[in-house]
């Protein structure tokens, strides 16, 4: 983005799904089941309102991926950057991977701004790459990641087809 004078509304940015790597990848068991309810429980019933107009099945919360976003959005939210390489230089691959996530398909969406479940999905839904994330009837699963810090709110969406 062109830097400019005055308040700017980032857009949000779509990773493109990624195929599964040849090399196999380690599994943990998680001891928090993820939260259905609140904001990120809005942003799946929404995820699954569009899928389901799509003739795609529902996606279900799992908790590697809503761990993974979770703490990614923290990142972002802390570093005032939205980017889909983290100031480490983590990758959604990385992130899920370190969450315990295995996996055969990924893909993340991300934004910065938008004020409630209902406007970051209406942006995510004009945007031709978030759009086909939130329609790949490929993808089983959804973690959420919400940050209210006074920059934000700060979203991310992490899609996944397990293994």
């Amino acid at each position: 983005m062109t830097p400019t004078k005055g308040p700017v509304k980032p857009k949000p940015k779509p990773t493109p799904t990624t195929p599964r790597p040849s090399t196999p990848r380690p599994t943990h068991s998680s001891t928090k089941p993820p939260s259905t309810g609140g904001v990120a429980g809005q942003i799946v019933q929404l995820v699954n309102k569009e899928r389901a107009t799509a003739g795609c099945r529902p996606v279900t919360l799992n908790s590697k991926l809503a761990r993974a976003a979770q703490d990614y959005t923290d990142v972002m939210a802390r570093s005032g950057v939205l980017s889909h390489t983290g100031p480490d230089g983590s990758t959604m691959t990385s992130r899920v991977e370190a969450a315990g996530y295995s996996w055969s398909a990924l893909g993340e969406n991300i934004a910065q701004g938008q004020k409630d479940a209902a406007a970051v999905m209406d942006a995510w839904m004009h945007s031709s790459g978030h759009r086909a994330n939130i329609l790949n009837c490929d993808f089983r699963e959804i973690g959420v990641g919400v940050n209210t810090a006074s920059s934000g709110p700060w979203w991310t969406q992490d899609f996944g087809k397990g293994r």
